[in-house]
């Protein structure tokens, strides 16, 4: 008794692979995005403007910079500045956007999963923040001198470990989020608190002991520190913590964010 095998036949249409419906459904979110005054702003205009503010509050404590290098901090706190306001708050809005409009609740009767429609739909802001983060290294470098990371290992690490948490912290914010216009401020703590938490435009070794733990213990930290360590080579505070800590933290952070965005995450608006 034999068994026959049933084979495709010749011509036969096959099922999207993951990548090519994740990429497909990027390409619209680029489209949207480019359409979209206010996040265009937000997304490239908004950092280049904060350039100046944080070269005056960097240049104000020079001495006290880890390493002791302006160049080097000014990019850093442009990448924090870019991840915040590229991937964690145009995509907290875009989530929103997409939520409120019901093309999130369509694209979930379709062949797309959960993950896919997700990651999708983050892919433009990630890959837009990291050009960003590359022009602006390569611009400093050039005119300035940008010396080279210690670790660049640990840069890349970092810049992979960021995204990881800033994506679903946003889809997590988008579910406490009930309009696009109102995303400026469910998306203002987290901001904020990583802005002058995060050890890149405020050192730990000038905060407060307790303050200082508080900072180390916020979700984008860990990441961010994996950013200065690699270019810098330290937090300026010669904290005992290992590198390998800091990797483990952004990894826990990580899966932590992407299991409360899949528990609160909102397909569709409340009615």
């Amino acid at each position: 008794m034999s068994t026959a095998t049933r084979t495709p036949a010749v011509g036969t249409p096959t099922a999207p692979s993951a990548a090519r419906r994740m990429l497909a459904l990027a390409r619209t979110e680029t489209l949207l995005l480019r359409r979209n005054r206010i996040a265009v702003y937000m997304a490239v205009a908004m950092p280049v403007c904060l350039i100046g503010g944080l070269h005056q509050m960097l240049k104000a404590q020079r001495d006290r910079l880890p390493g002791g290098d302006l160049h080097a901090a000014l990019v850093l706190g442009f990448y924090l500045t870019v991840l915040l306001f590229v991937v964690y708050y145009n995509l907290t809005a875009a989530y929103v956007a997409r939520r409120n409009d019901l093309v999130l609740k369509r694209l979930r009767t379709g062949e797309l999963t959960d993950p896919e429609i997700l990651g999708g739909t983050a892919l433009p802001a990630v890959l837009l923040a990291l050009l960003q983060m590359a022009a602006i290294t390569v611009a400093v470098a050039a005119l300035f001198g940008l010396p080279a990371p210690r670790d660049p290992v640990l840069v890349l690490l970092g810049l992979l470990l960021a995204p990881a948490v800033l994506v679903p912290l946003a889809a997590l914010s988008s579910a406490f989020t009930k309009t696009v216009e109102t995303s400026g401020i469910t998306t203002l703590p987290v901001t904020m608190l990583t802005l002058f938490g995060s050890g890149l435009l405020v050192p730990f070794a000038v905060m407060p002991g307790p303050m200082a733990l508080v900072a180390r213990l916020l979700p984008v930290t860990p990441a961010l520190a994996l950013l200065r360590t690699g270019w810098l080579g330290g937090d300026g505070g010669h904290h005992p913590v290992g590198w390998w800590l800091y990797l483990v933290g952004a990894l826990a952070w990580a899966a932590l964010a992407g299991w409360a965005a899949r528990r609160w995450f909102r397909w569709e608006p409340r009615r």
